[in-house]
């Protein structure tokens, strides 16, 4: 009888918990022993602190990265008439973000390569209507700072980024948040910074802006029952702040061990090129962040993805799809007027992407065992 092999997960959070439990027990007890579990101190101490960390001045802790979205375009003044445009191939809460602030999606194909949004694309969509460019870094690559700056320019456009998967990722010497007017941020459990629950913040330069989501954040009270603004109830925990605050520090060294753990994949999985097997590119060197390693199973390949999924499964080895249906293709969004065929680049890419695992703390055997899995089944 074959032993069952032992598995490789696709994120195991106990690598980053535990050496810092005592650090997080802490944070949390904090909070308890003051009682301010709503808007408390520990909240502002994290937005302070990440934003600084993301080189700008102001941070506003929100209740998800979805939230973080809306909130950022609806303070920026974006609603009914406006057009926003963002890639096809997301996460739909970027979608969704764009439809609850009340704007209207516009959606462009992406460079197959590298799964980031097609900036060609975005400059040939852009009608007098258009007010936002919503660019997704996405897997921890941003999109190029200097062309979406020189895109939002030409055009007068603001630039609200994405950066759900990207916590302190770098391109061209910049940061999410020092793009354009704001940077929506998520941190779900396994984002690189991650909570122990949802959450979510809005980073941005401008005063006025973060003055804005504060009041839009806590029922539109820019203080206690004087309701400004059509706000929501969308505010980070202050348990939540503390934890992440307790986190954060850690943040920079886990990036990096992602990106090694990614330098040791494309070094292993450069000779299964010919094989069709091929990691999407990294424009960024080591500001990619890898939240997500990703490969493309391509046509030349004697598998298709769903196929090597399942024996990579069966060896074991956890993987993921991220994402297998572009936003136009989902069924609760078909009103928007696209049909299949509308952006190639995404829906092929939708066929071929596989996530391989990925976190700090992956071993170098791991890597192999995942790599030699894969040249076994595509030989």
């Amino acid at each position: 009888m074959k032993p069952t092999p032992e598995t490789v997960p696709f994120v195991d959070l106990t690598q980053q918990h535990q050496p810092i439990q005592a650090e997080i027990e802490r944070a949390i007890q904090t909070v308890i022993e003051r009682g301010d579990f709503v808007l408390g101190q520990a909240l502002g101490e994290f937005e302070n602190s990440f934003a600084q960390a993301c080189g700008v001045e102001f941070g506003v802790g929100v209740a998800c990265g979805t939230d973080a979205i809306a909130l950022a375009l609806q303070a920026s003044g974006v609603g009914p008439g406006d057009e926003v445009i963002l890639p096809a191939n997301t996460f739909i809460a970027t979608l969704i973000g764009v439809l609850r602030a009340g704007a209207t999606p516009v959606l462009v194909d992406c460079d197959i390569s590298t799964a980031l949004i097609d900036l060609e694309a975005v400059e040939k969509a852009i009608t007098p209507k258009t007010r936002v460019l919503l660019p997704v870094h996405l897997y921890g690559q941003m999109v190029s700072p200097r062309r979406l700056k020189e895109l939002a320019s030409a055009h007068n456009l603001i630039c609200v980024e994405d950066a759900a998967q990207a916590h302190l990722a770098e391109r061209e010497g910049v940061r999410p948040g020092g793009v354009g007017l704001a940077a929506a941020f998520s941190f779900y459990p396994s984002k690189n910074l991650g909570c122990f629950g949802d959450g979510g913040m809005v980073v941005t330069g401008d005063r006025e802006l973060a003055q804005k989501l504060r009041s839009l954040r806590n029922y539109g009270a820019p203080k206690k029952y004087l309701h400004a603004d059509r706000g929501t109830n969308s505010r980070l925990d202050t348990l939540q702040a503390a934890i992440l605050q307790a986190k954060l520090p850690y943040l920079p060294d886990w990036n990096l061990a992602r990106n090694t753990c990614a330098k040791q994949y494309d070094a292993l999985l450069q000779p299964l090129g010919d094989r069709g097997i091929l990691p999407i590119r990294n424009l960024s060197g080591s500001g990619h962040v890898y939240h997500l390693y990703v490969i493309r199973i391509t046509k030349e390949c004697i598998l298709n993805r769903d196929t090597l999924l399942e024996k990579l499964g069966s060896e074991g080895i956890q993987t993921g799809i991220h994402y297998p249906l572009p936003c136009h293709l989902q069924p609760a969004y078909q009103n928007l007027g696209y049909q299949a065929g509308d952006f190639p680049q995404a829906e092929a890419l939708c066929e071929e992407i596989l996530s391989l695992p990925l976190y700090p703390g992956l071993s170098e055997a791991q890597i192999e065992r995942v790599v030699e899995a894969i040249a076994l089944a595509v030989h």
